[in-house]
Order: structure tokens, then sequence, then C-alpha cells
């Protein structure tokens, strides 16, 4: 049996795996048998990741992520977790091969997917001027003509930060009236860079090799037209991947993986939670990989008091 299980191989997952198998806890990462390193494998340039001050590419940084991980005795599955038993003393992470590995204690570090509009294009210019992430990507933009789409707080952010890098940056948006909040509204409002195209879907982004433009759609009348563009952020949202756990742990009202204060502690006792999983707010590599150090931490600690027959408090969310 395991002393750690860790479930998930972006920065969260690999800096748990660091620091746990630093600790000679020799823990197991079940990575994904097709999405190793998170969302980082879809970002080309990282310029704000400490360390790199000339840039790293996403799936570079990674690598470095699992080399150092593998260096220490991490030893990394490519596999999926298709069904988790969380309750108890001894945790069972059963993988798609149909194999089954216990542990006494599981960190999960799955993150979070961005939403996707589902249109042509999409797939095929991610990262040739599609994008999810304005802080990761914005700074290509300079003087360039761009378009946000989304309607809430955070679509409004991502409009009036980019404004720091293009020339233009219109709004999409399906309907005539936001739902972000009335501050973000009227920032975005009174920014001359912004303009807001209502009533208007995107139906499909354009361009072979890079993004051209997009083709609209109206939500009133279904007439379309075309909209030259350089690039195209998507800001309709995140989703946590916590399928796996949903009725095993307490989720927060934005659906997050519930955690007890600034610990790693979940609603189950020996299981912790780390990165975009229980972050709602920043969804940052750098945010993510400190919340993995945490719960390398809290995991020790917690092992370390089984180890001595301490008792352990039971952490229940309120």
């Amino acid at each position: 049996m395991r002393q750690v299980i860790i479930i998930g191989s972006g920065p969260a997952g690999f800096t748990a795996a660091i620091y746990a198998a630093r600790a000679n806890l020799e823990p197991l990462l079940v990575a994904s048998s097709v999405e190793v390193g998170g969302e980082l494998m879809n970002t080309t340039e990282v310029e704000n990741f400490p360390g790199f001050p000339e840039g790293i590419q996403g799936p570079e940084l990674m690598a470095k992520f699992q080399e150092q991980a593998e260096k220490f005795g991490t030893e990394v599955l490519y596999d999926d977790v298709v069904s988790l038993e969380l309750d108890g003393p001894v945790k069972k992470v059963v993988l798609g091969s149909g194999a089954e590995h216990e542990a006494s204690s599981v960190i999960y570090a799955t993150g979070s997917a961005y939403r996707k509009l589902g249109v042509e294009g999409e797939e095929r210019l991610s990262g040739h001027g599609v994008s999810w992430c304005a802080t990761c990507d914005g700074f290509f933009f300079r003087e360039r003509t761009i378009a946000v789409v989304g309607g809430g707080d955070s679509a409004m952010e991502e409009a009036t930060f980019l404004t720091r890098f293009a020339s233009k940056v219109y709004v999409i948006h399906r309907k005539d009236s936001l739902r972000a909040s009335k501050i973000m509204q009227e920032r975005a409002f009174a920014n001359e860079k912004i303009e807001f195209v209502w009533n208007s879907e995107v139906e499909e982004i354009l361009g072979d090799a890079e993004t051209t433009g997009v083709r609209l759609r109206s939500t009133v009348d279904g007439s379309v037209s075309d909209l030259a563009l350089d690039g195209l952020f998507i800001a309709i949202g995140n989703d946590p991947r916590t399928h796996l756990v949903h009725g095993k742990l307490d989720l927060t009202s934005e659906g997050t993986i519930w955690v007890d204060g600034r610990s790693s502690r979940t609603s189950q006792r020996g299981v912790f939670a780390a990165g975009d999983v229980i972050d709602p707010t920043y969804r940052q590599a750098i945010t993510a990989a400190g919340t993995g150090t945490i719960a390398a931490l809290d995991a020790e600690h917690f092992l370390a008091d089984l180890a001595d027959g301490a008792p352990v408090a039971e952490t229940v969310a309120v």
C-alpha cells in the first residue's frame, strides 16, 4: 500500500509530488493517459513564471516539473482515474486499465477546464490566436485587434486587462446587457479601447495557421457577419474537474472542493486538494504550485501522526 497517491499532473500535482518525494513518501502520481501537464500544455510562451526571465514554452515548463518530481523518486503512471473510494483509513484509486491502487492518503489536483465555445476552428487555432488566459497571452497582442467572448466579471476583467496591449478590444456577448458586476461594467464602458458587439454569438473562428477573425450570428434575427481579428479570448467560465469526488467530498457554492481555511484538508480525513480544483479566483500556475506544496506538507504531517499513533482531528465543512 502507498503512503500517498497524487491525482493530477499540472503544476499543483507535480509540485506536491516533488515535496512528497523529498519527504521519502514515495508518491505515485496518476498523470492521465492523454492530458499530462494540465492547461499549460495549451500555452505557448509562459513569461510570468518565476525563474524564467526569458520565458519558457508551456509544455517545456511542465516537462521540467515532471523531471524534477521523478528525480526525487516520484512514480508517474499514465492512466486515468475512473473511480475513488475515499472514506475509511485505506483510500482506493481505480484506473481505466482496471488496476487498483491503495494508499493512506490522497492528494487531489485535477485542476479545471476552460469552458469552450464548441465551434469550428476553436481546437485548430488554440495557441494560434485563440486563448483562454489574458494574463498568459495578452502580451503577444501588442497593437493588435482582438475580441473577448463573454459577459461576466471574468470577461470584463480580461477585456480591461487586454487594453494594456491591444489597440482595439471587442467584447462579444450574446445578449444586450451584461451579467458582470456594476463596477466591472463601468470600467469596461469607460475604456475607449473597448467596443461591445451585442446580441451576437461566435459561430466559427476563421483562419488557417493563425486566427484572422470570427463569424458572428445575430441572436436577434439570425443574420451572419464576419469580424476581422488577430486574436480571440474566450471568457465564459471554468469548470473545476470534480466529477470523481461528487458525493465524496464537500464542495463550495462555486463548485470547487472545500478545504479547511488556508490548508489543503478536505472534508474527508486523509484526503487533500490543491490547484485550480480549489481555486475559483486566481487560476495561475504559480498559485497552483503553491497549494501543491501545502498539500504535500499537510499529507506528510497527517502520515507522521498516523505513524506515531497520534489522533488526527476530523475536518468538517461548515
